[in-house]
């Protein structure tokens, strides 16, 4: 029992200084390579605590190895910008001038949930209000403010009509609507098809956001029938 002990405290004291050594960085704003490193070191210190037959010198020469990998990755980082972009990768603007980059969302294993997840999550309810947003290298979501944007009460959240073509039952049911309102008013917008419908949210005054594939985004009024309010 002691034995663990001593060991464990060894381990913790090396795990402690070598994720001090690694700066700030490395535990505020994690690149993808930097996490594998984490992970990696946390492994390699479990081993000699758990398994007494393994010398403890294993684990420590381990641990300062991956440091050394990770100082020398870092320096590479620093000297070679196109390394700097396969290792860690690059920002993926999501929402432009024209609306959502289908083809970034993509790109990332994204779809509208998560994004419109991430927009509330930075104080934004509905998608126009954002001139750019994107993904940063190491996740974090970061977004831009149009300056022409509305000054409205915020009164009712905006509810995901159509997602990718389909029709979400559940907030037709919550805004008292049916397909066959939002069919026809497509097809007052000169849209024959919902497929070609990537997002459609509406908010309690009836303000429609709505883009197609391929297509800048639009956003307008429209009267809502009666009873729907939430």
């Amino acid at each position: 029992m002691g034995l663990i002990f001593v060991r464990t405290a060894v381990i913790f004291i090396v795990l402690l200084a070598v994720m001090r050594l690694m700066g700030k960085r490395q535990i505020g704003e994690m690149q993808p390579f930097e996490l594998v490193i984490t992970l990696l070191i946390a492994e390699l210190a479990c081993i000699p605590m758990a398994d007494t037959s393994i010398p403890l010198l294993y684990g420590i020469v381990s641990m300062l190895t991956i440091f050394l990998l990770h100082q020398l990755t870092l320096l590479i980082d620093l000297k070679c910008k196109p390394f700097k972009t396969v290792v860690g990768g690059r920002p993926s603007v999501v929402i432009n001038k024209n609306g959502i980059d289908i083809s970034q969302l993509k790109k990332n294993n994204l779809d509208l949930s998560d994004l419109i997840e991430s927009m509330r999550t930075a104080g934004y309810f509905s998608l126009d209000e954002v001139a750019y947003a994107l993904y940063e290298a190491n996740g974090q979501f970061s977004a831009m403010p149009r300056e022409d944007a509305p000054k409205e009460n915020k009164v009712s959240l905006p509810v995901l009509i159509i997602d990718d073509g389909k029709f979400d039952d559940k907030n037709l049911s919550l805004t008292k609507t049916d397909r066959s309102f939002f069919e026809e008013l497509l097809h007052e917008q000169g849209i024959r098809s919902v497929r070609r419908v990537f997002v459609l949210t509406m908010d309690g005054t009836g303000k429609i956001y709505l883009q197609c594939r391929g297509e800048k985004y639009r956003s307008f009024r429209i009267g809502l029938p009666e009873g729907s309010a939430w």
